[in-house]
């Protein structure tokens, strides 16, 4: 079994309804088992501003899934939720992201791991430091609490009364 983060978050429509659909169709992966999730956040856009706030967890699993293929479930579990194609960092009813997958480190056309981003989003940070503070970026060797601390990222983002309904 691999040791494997994912962040999860929404902006448009129902954004709760969206995250809780995502974190319990990514519990019912077969060979999959949801570890922990983080509490839902409530950020400000990054990247581009003029949008709605987001709701964002992180959820760590343990699954047999290769890295290829998580991915390709992933991208169904988006589908089957209703993500439409967006502009980059545009507005989005949900978009999951392989954070870490087990230390591996892997960038092809298709995929990138650790996520090329993850340390410069405080959105991000914040959630999976609150499960996985101690967790080490397999390139930089920054646990993530050390990387939330450096991070350069100023958007406000605060916990949300919401919690995972899976």
């Amino acid at each position: 079994m691999y040791r494997i983060f994912v962040g999860v978050g929404s902006n448009v429509g129902e954004r709760e309804k969206f995250l809780d659909k995502a974190m319990a169709a990514l519990k019912q992966l077969p060979g999959t088992k949801m570890v922990w999730t983080s509490s839902v956040y409530e950020s400000d856009p990054w990247g581009k501003q003029n949008q709605g706030k987001f709701l964002n967890a992180v959820a760590e699993l343990e699954s047999d899934f290769t890295p290829g293929n998580l991915l390709k479930e992933v991208k169904s579990i988006e589908e089957s939720i209703g993500k439409r194609s967006s502009e980059r960092w545009g507005p989005r009813e949900i978009d999951i992201d392989i954070l870490l997958y087990d230390g591996l480190v892997e960038q092809t056309a298709e995929i990138c791991i650790p996520h090329k981003e993850l340390e410069n989003r405080k959105f991000v940070l914040i959630p999976f430091k609150e499960i996985a503070p101690d967790v080490v970026h397999p390139v930089n060797g920054m646990t993530i609490d050390e990387l939330a601390g450096a991070c350069k990222d100023t958007s406000r983002v605060v916990k949300s009364s919401h919690h995972i309904k899976i």
